[in-house]
């Protein structure tokens, strides 16, 4: 395991949010933030676009990489207001091709800054979601920095009285 960086002098401690589509990604990025500026951290956005299977031609492989590209920048800018706009944080962004998990391991080992990663918690009848199962499971003996669920119910006023 990396060793962790974030109180020596000149580093800060970092919380690091998976950003995507899901309506919970929000409650993740406002906790965060809010609690970066609370501490005086900083937080990463981190962007996974998922593996294609390239059988095309090479022109229609460039075509869908830079429309995925496209895609992630424009949803890493929308997060990145919304850290704005409930702190003063100024978030770094990451975008990286690979498997979920896999990368956000590769992450926090290549900056040990990254101390807590923030997670949200779906609110269907179907579980939290995927990727805090997944983590929740993994995370209790092995993963390398703590894990923090937000409930994906709570208002930006009942994350502000928590972070």
């Amino acid at each position: 395991m990396v060793k962790r960086r974030s109180f020596e002098e000149g580093h800060r401690r970092k919380f690091l949010v998976v950003v995507d589509e899901t309506p919970e990604c929000d409650r993740a990025l406002v906790y965060a933030g809010m609690r970066a500026e609370r501490t005086g951290g900083a937080v990463v956005m981190l962007y996974c676009i998922a593996p294609a299977d390239f059988q095309h031609w090479i022109g229609v492989e460039n075509i869908m990489r830079a429309e995925a590209q496209q895609e992630a920048e424009t949803t890493l800018a929308r997060a990145a207001e919304k850290i704005r706009a409930v702190a003063r944080v100024d978030p770094e962004t990451a975008i990286v091709e690979g498997t979920l998990a896999n990368e956000i391991i590769t992450l926090i080992e290549k900056d040990q800054d990254i101390a807590i990663l923030v997670l949200a918690a779906g609110t269907s009848s179907d579980g939290p979601g995927p990727l805090v199962s997944s983590f929740a499971s993994k995370s209790a003996g092995s993963f390398p920095i703590p894990v923090t669920i937000v409930p994906g119910t709570l208002s930006d006023e009942e994350i502000a009285t928590l972070a």
